[in-house]
């Protein structure tokens, strides 16, 4: 600017020392229309040059271009706002997918407890317990669970599970206080889920309430990372396959000989867990009981009927999901034919788990 305002200085000497007539023929383009051309002197605006309190003028068309640049400027500045705004609303709206996905696993997939008429028939040794994703019946004499009881679907499965807790802690419903995590500490014994946690992967919430220690029974090692393990795999394949699953599990705690802990945490003998496919017409029904150890018998071989465990357990299962004379025939009887079994799992039992 500086440089040229003094060489504008300098011009304006020459064109003081002639007439406005004298001066040769100058054309100068107005804005952008190249017709209107005139041979008057360009008009002169005051300019402070080089030195201080030395005047010196800048033609219109100068003055003219520099506002077109001015104006190219405003043009790019607006079109960088523009940019850094649709980049804003699509971190914003990424952001709300994000933040939606995460509500959508802490979430969980929840039936009232008014419409769980899958659960057993209460007992009076137990105080039953609900959570989201799971209803239990707690026996304070042995410190576990009778019975747990949930719902199982393929939409449940199909969510992004959420990370593993491992974080075993004091179930906050029981009243009457649970197991601790130090029970079990030293004993020889594993923490055995009955709900088990993969189950309840959906969401935050669900996997915590798994890691009760309401939801826990001591399980031989050998037991827990080997049948029992094969056997919780082998009912999520059904539930992929069949669409929803109604399915109760616990211990069997009929003559507990041997306890664990602080809070003598009973051992049991035995496991059972009964699958029923209810939107099956007749519904079809298979259980299992299982002793706590290890094994290699195929799972098929443990096939019981659900009568059975009730007659083992003393509980009555699907009280109140089904009328009296359709829950006799669908509990006194095992269609195996329509429980399919993978048998890679069981070679992964044999090869591998039953070795951990």
């Amino acid at each position: 600017m500086v440089y040229l305002c003094s060489a504008f200085l300098l011009s304006k000497a020459d064109s003081v020392a002639q007439p406005v007539e004298q001066r040769p023929f100058k054309p100068w383009v107005l804005g952008s229309n190249p017709s209107r051309v005139t041979d008057e002197a360009p008009v002169s605006v005051p300019c402070r040059g080089f030195f201080y309190g030395v005047n010196s003028t800048i033609p219109l068309a100068y003055r003219r271009g520099r506002y077109r640049r001015r104006e190219r400027s405003t043009r790019g500045y607006v079109l960088r706002l523009l940019l850094m705004v649709v980049a804003l609303a699509v971190v914003l709206w990424y952001g709300l997918r994000q933040l939606k996905a995460v509500f959508d696993r802490t979430t969980p997939y929840t039936i009232p407890v008014e419409e769980r008429y899958f659960l057993p028939a209460p007992k009076s040794s137990c105080t039953v317990v609900h959570h989201e994703g799971f209803s239990l019946c707690y026996n304070e004499k042995y410190e576990q669970a009778e019975w747990v009881a949930y719902v199982l679907t393929r939409t449940m499965l199909k969510q992004k599970n959420v990370p593993r807790t491992d974080w075993f802690e004091e179930d906050p419903k029981v009243k009457t206080g649970s197991a601790t995590y130090f029970d079990y500490k030293g004993s020889g014994y594993t923490r055995g889920h009955l709900v088990p946690a993969a189950d309840m992967a959906h969401s935050t919430i669900t996997m915590r309430e798994s890691f009760y220690m309401s939801n826990i029974s001591p399980q031989k090692r050998a037991f827990n990372a080997g049948i029992w393990h094969e056997l919780e795999k082998q009912v999520r394949q059904w539930v992929f396959d069949k669409g929803m699953l109604y399915i109760v599990t616990g211990p069997v705690l009929q003559n507990i000989r041997h306890f664990v802990g602080k809070n003598r945490v009973g051992i049991p003998s035995h496991f059972y867990k009964i699958v029923l496919d209810y939107q099956e017409d007749p519904p079809q029904a298979i259980a299992f009981v299982l002793p706590n150890e290890l094994s290699t018998r195929p799972l098929r071989e443990y096939i019981v009927t659900v009568d059975s465990v009730e007659r083992l357990t003393g509980i009555d299962f699907f009280a109140e999901l089904m009328l009296d004379s359709l829950e006799e025939r669908v509990e006194s009887q095992v269609d195996t034919a329509f429980w399919e079994f993978d048998k890679k799992l069981y070679t992964l039992r044999i090869e591998k788990w039953n070795h951990r």
